[in-house]
């Protein structure tokens, strides 16, 4: 017989809590093991677990949907898991939690890290903190550092490391992990250590493998690698993420200059003045960027450094050509996998092995993507964009309020997920073909899902718990940012009548956006760009689609959500 310890907790502390609690407390009397169980919630602490009881467990179980506080059980293995299977599977929960203790994971162990989203923003630090809480709870020491368009931040030193038992990369992106070789690394989405932290550093410190440089020792991580950052997406994100930077700067650059000179500012008989010559930093420079920027990192996201260059050299064919962001991302694809597959199948002494990266793989690579972009690919991808730009331009009437209802609910269904983005990745594209429309209908509809629920939060205070409430003015500010992911923590707790609510409101707000045909230049800053002149043209009619957008979620919201059957809120509703 084995003595377990257990903490409950859900966002109300009332059903799932409690029903979670009885599930774990049946699952043991069946198999025969004693098990104390603490319940937590708004409604306060039941059980509390003693000092004794916790000394004498043998593992601690944790499940949960909301923080946990373990402190208290730093000394003790813990397992970590949600209420859901602790109420339909108690059983396993408990099996799973004394197999963990049978083969313990090490503890005390140095851990590194890396997370990194397309925009670095709200995944990358929500990613960041699950791994360090998780590696905290197991009672290993950690430092992670951050990746995203900002840079980087919390940077890994050499000498840490050197010192690192373990490398845990969470990533959307492609990252650099040359400096990790020889150390035993792990790799995984953003969103798997957001959602479970502690489960990821477990997986890790059990399937990391050793990065090595060329052997044939090294040949199973460098195939668990390869496998880990396949996917059209993540390359994608990967080129959209170091293409932002130059469409942020360009494009506010551009707004400048218009600001300073008039829409004619960029004609020769305004040469010299500064509002011609900022025209000229931001588009004749920033813009002519960022289509090989996408293209270069695309395809480093597939064949690390030796596809920059193919990569890149493409990019710039397809903008001469006038195959624009569609051949970029071809062009960048092209050079990836044509340098992958050069790799892979060009044998070479190891005396010669050096000259592989710095000059067969780069010149083969440009030799193969520029001929295949002049005579195959970039006319048929050129008339391709010609034709999508020029409906675009000319939409109006049904066609652009189906194309906005599109895009605006793309951006909340998933809040920064795949969907989000993709609806982000394709306006961001467009602004480098001077098609301005979606970018405006996308930022507007991003911004409305942390509005609308911290307006919600306000208003309706009874279908909100307490730490929604006090979330609710960095919910706004989110909002406003135009972070999106701003609402997760509220879709995640009840994503069936939430992130419904988020779609109605975000999709009228595209709608709304595309049949004013506002546009807007740059592809991030919420309303803090809007001032900028010509950033946002018909801003009017602009701000009544987000605020229209905002109202609707927050009324869908007080019609799709059930109040919380709390003291507290039965208090508030009576009140």
């Amino acid at each position: 017989m084995a003595k377990l310890v257990a903490v409950t907790a859900c966002p109300t502390g009332i059903a799932h809590t409690l029903m979670a609690a009885e599930g774990l407390e049946q699952a043991a009397k069946a198999l025969g093991h004693d098990i104390q169980v603490e319940t937590q919630g708004s409604v306060g602490t039941r059980n509390t677990l003693a000092e004794a009881d916790i000394a004498a467990a043998e593992v601690v179980i944790i499940a949960a949907d909301t923080r946990v506080d373990t402190a208290r059980f730093a000394d003790k293995p813990v397992y970590e898991t949600s209420t859901e299977p602790a109420i339909r599977t108690g059983a396993e929960v408990i099996k799973a939690a004394l197999a963990q203790v049978a083969t313990p994971v090490t503890a005390g162990l140095k851990i590194v890290g890396i997370t990194s989203c397309p925009t670095g923003i709200a995944h990358t630090f929500m990613a960041a903190e699950g791994l360090e809480q998780g590696a905290k709870s197991q009672g290993h020491a950690i430092k992670v550092e951050t990746q995203g368009s900002v840079g980087a931040k919390n940077s890994l030193t050499a000498e840490e490391i050197a010192a690192a038992d373990l490398v845990i990369i969470a990533a959307d992106t492609q990252v650099d992990k040359t400096r990790f070789t020889g150390k035993r690394l792990y790799e995984a989405s953003t969103k798997a250590a957001i959602h479970d932290g502690a489960a990821l550093v477990r997986t890790a410190i059990a399937d990391a493998k050793v990065m090595g440089a060329a052997s044939s020792a090294d040949q199973p991580a460098k195939t668990q690698q390869a496998a880990a950052r396949t996917g059209f997406y993540k390359h994608l994100m990967t080129g959209v993420s170091y293409m932002i930077p130059f469409v942020v700067a360009g494009g506010l650059l551009i707004a400048v200059s218009f600001a300073l000179g008039g829409i004619n500012v960029f004609e020769d008989v305004n040469k010299g003045t500064l509002g011609w010559t900022l025209f000229q930093i931001g588009a004749k420079a920033g813009f002519t960027l960022m289509v090989p920027i996408l293209a270069g990192f695309i395809a480093y996201s597939i064949a690390d450094r030796p596809g920059i260059a193919p990569g890149m050299i493409g990019g710039m064919i397809a903008s001469t050509i006038g195959a624009g962001f569609l051949g970029g991302i071809a062009a960048g694809f092209i050079a990836g996998y044509v340098v992958k597959w050069l790799s892979d199948h060009i044998p070479l002494p190891r005396t010669l092995a050096g000259l592989k990266p710095v000059l067969i793989l780069p010149l083969l690579g440009t030799l193969i993507v520029g001929l295949l972009m002049y005579y195959v690919v970039g006319e048929p991808v050129a008339a391709a964009l010609a034709a999508i730009t020029g409906w675009l331009q000319g939409m109006q009437g049904s066609s652009a309020i189906f194309l906005g209802l599109l895009l605006g609910a793309m951006m909340a269904f998933d809040m920064g997920g795949p969907v989000n983005k993709s609806a982000y990745a394709f306006a961001t594209g467009l602004i480098v073909s001077q098609v301005y429309a979606p970018m405006a209908a996308v930022m507007a509809a991003g911004m409305v899902p942390p509005l609308g629920l911290a307006l919600a939060s306000a208003l309706f205070k009874n279908r909100f718990s307490l730490d929604e409430r006090e979330a609710s003015g960095a919910t706004a500010v989110l909002g406003l940012a135009f972070i999106t992911e701003g609402a997760i923590p509220y879709a995640a707790k009840d994503p069936l009548r939430v992130i419904p609510a988020l779609m109605l409101g975000s999709a009228v707000t595209g709608a709304i956006s595309m049949v004013a045909g506002c546009t807007l230049r740059v592809p991030h800053g919420g309303v803090f760009v809007l001032p900028i002149p010509n950033a946002v043209t018909h801003l009017g009619p602009y701000l009544i689609a987000i605020v229209v957008g905002t109202l609707i979620t927050t009324a869908a919201l007080f019609f799709f959500k059930r109040p919380l059957e709390t003291k507290e809120n039965l208090l508030l509703t009576s009140a």
